[in-house]
């Protein structure tokens, strides 16, 4: 789990590395083609026998992926990216919190939702629309989950993620072609984009397969938590991100709400 959080927020902060020379698009065009190769290379879907009630979580799906990660990229570009991956991460929490119905994540909600405004409130420094972007993003993670749970009762194995994976790559070819002819790659900037792929996609969906045969759900959500916190340190040491404190307190309750929440609903679900 440590490895994939750590591999996911490196290969976020290589692909920022790449934005003078190619630009956002181009970057998240590069990881869409990368992902959507890996994931259909391990899945090996069939989509021509897919009815019309499992084309629509995948069409769905397509959407998601492309707006997430067209959205969280330039998140990071205005923001930076330890705010805008704790204002994506909003999202997952939001689905857990909205599914409890324990009094404590009432408070944890709270606290979140201090968090975001600790983050979003104005100030001559506050980039809203960064923020704005960051939120987009934590809305299209929840729906990427909302969609893969159906995916999973819909169509066996990784077959959906997959084809809406492929699906999202030729999408992103038309523009992606046309942003890299007009802003060439330098072999750097080629790299960084790749390797925002692989780290940001292939090697998180190999290590998060492993890590949840071996540790329960609810530990693997508790382990969530590590993210924006890790995001904002490799936005220090890789991009010389600086944070103010007040931006540190607002990711380090959301992420501590969180944490509070897992842990409060693993002691209450016996064994």
């Amino acid at each position: 789990m440590a490895l994939s959080a750590l591999a996911n927020q490196v290969g976020a902060a290589a692909g920022a590395l790449a934005f003078p020379v190619v630009g956002v698009v181009g970057v998240v065009a590069v990881r869409q083609w990368v992902a959507g190769a890996v994931l259909v290379a391990a899945a090996r879907p069939r989509p021509w026998r897919f009815t019309a009630a499992q084309w629509r979580p995948v069409l769905l799906l397509v959407v998601v992926f492309a707006t997430m990660n067209l959205a969280l990229y330039s998140a990071v570009e205005r923001v930076g990216l330890g705010l805008a991956v704790t204002c994506e991460f909003l999202g997952p929490l939001g689905i857990a919190l909205a599914a409890s119905r324990r009094r404590a994540d009432l408070l944890c909600a709270l606290v979140v939702a201090g968090g975001v405004v600790l983050l979003s409130r104005p100030q001559p420094t506050t980039d809203q629309v960064g923020i704005a972007l960051g939120l987009v993003a934590g809305a299209c993670w929840a729906g990427y989950i909302l969609l893969n749970r159906a995916l999973g009762v819909r169509v066996p194995g990784g077959a959906g993620p997959a084809t809406a994976a492929g699906l999202s790559a030729l999408l992103f070819v038309p523009v992606g072609v046309l942003v890299l002819a007009a802003h060439p790659p330098t072999v750097g900037a080629a790299a960084c984009a790749v390797a925002a792929g692989l780290l940001a996609s292939a090697v998180p969906l190999t290590l998060d397969v492993r890590a949840l045969r071996r540790v329960p759900a609810g530990a693997y959500g508790l382990f969530m938590s590590v993210h924006p916190v890790l995001a904002a340190a490799i936005g220090l040491v890789v991009l010389g991100e600086v944070l103010s404190w007040d931006a540190w307190l607002a990711i380090g309750a959301i992420a501590g709400a969180n944490a509070v929440s897992r842990l409060l609903g693993s002691r209450a679900t016996p064994g």
